[in-house]
């Protein structure tokens, strides 16, 4: 077997090198960006979103009737399978992303303030890596914080002994990991949709509605359209099915092992369109 060249060994190492590099400058973006969103004035219109559906569930869980309700699993799994299908994952998470990610550059072009990164030595990819990675950090943290006290609350009335029964002999661990994980999903999906929404229009609010529109009558369309939304996947892996109605047309769920594969991938190809257009873009402060 022959041995590699000094040329071509000079050549591996060197991308190494460059690899590495962007590796560590997406990591230090991604930290200062994290800061930045957790600790903006922005980002309380986020938190007090996120806290709509744990209100709800305190006060479903303490009111006397709605807490007898809650203490039998059956009509709790249906309770809060709607309240989490319909108001967490299609209004607070949609409605939550489309403002962190929007912002990760939108933002930066109000405040006059996205020239200093396109004036350091980094690649624009490797910015939108960074960015994107400090949204979903900070989306999955609020949201997943939000869904697991929206949990305990579900879970309250029960007690904690029937509780514990229920999680660990019974089917909600399961539960309470697919909806955990379908959060975690819909963070990853809607994020690359609304940042590159925030690369390419000035004015990011009447396409962000376009798709929640899109989204919200997913339930009208036929099966073949259904399948262009982020909605469809999603529900696909509830652990709970919910009817969508007299009026909705059936389609057959997606199963897991396409569904979570398949978004991942339509991320993919809308972050990579992301970076495509981000180096295209030039900064017109004049005009926003």
């Amino acid at each position: 077997m022959s041995t590699m060249t000094r040329a071509e060994t000079a050549a591996r190492t060197s991308e190494e090198t460059v690899w590495a590099l962007w590796a560590r400058q997406t990591a230090a973006i991604m930290r200062l960006e994290v800061k930045k969103t957790f600790f903006s004035k922005r980002s309380l219109l986020v938190y007090l979103t996120a806290l709509l559906p744990v209100v709800l569930m305190f006060f479903l869980a303490t009111i006397p009737f709605t807490a007898k309700r809650l203490a039998n699993p059956v009509h709790a799994n249906s309770a809060f399978a709607g309240i989490y299908e319909t108001f967490i994952l299609r209004t607070v998470v949609f409605f939550g992303c489309a403002w962190i990610f929007m912002n990760l550059f939108r933002g930066e072009v109000v405040d006059k303030s996205l020239h200093y990164y396109f004036l350091t030595p980094v690649r624009r990819e490797v910015l939108v890596a960074g960015k994107y990675l400090s949204g979903l950090v900070n989306s999955v943290a609020v949201f997943l914080g939000t869904t697991l006290i929206s949990i305990f609350f579900l879970y309250y009335p029960r007690g904690w002994k029937l509780s514990m029964q229920y999680i660990f002999d019974g089917p909600g661990l399961f539960q309470i990991g697919s909806y955990l994980g379908i959060i975690a999903l819909a963070c990853v999906g809607y994020g690359a949709v609304f940042l590159a929404v925030g690369l390419l229009f000035r004015n990011p609010i009447i396409p962000a509605l376009v798709i929640y529109g899109w989204e919200f009558i997913n339930f009208l369309l036929p099966p073949a359209l259904k399948k262009i939304s982020i909605t469809h996947y999603l529900q696909s892996l509830s652990p709970i099915p919910m009817s969508e109605g007299p009026f909705a047309l059936i389609a057959d769920p997606t199963p897991a092992w396409i569904a979570i594969p398949g978004l991942l991938i339509v991320t993919v190809l809308i972050l990579a369109f992301a970076c495509y257009r981000i180096r295209r873009m030039e900064i017109k402060y004049g005009t926003d």
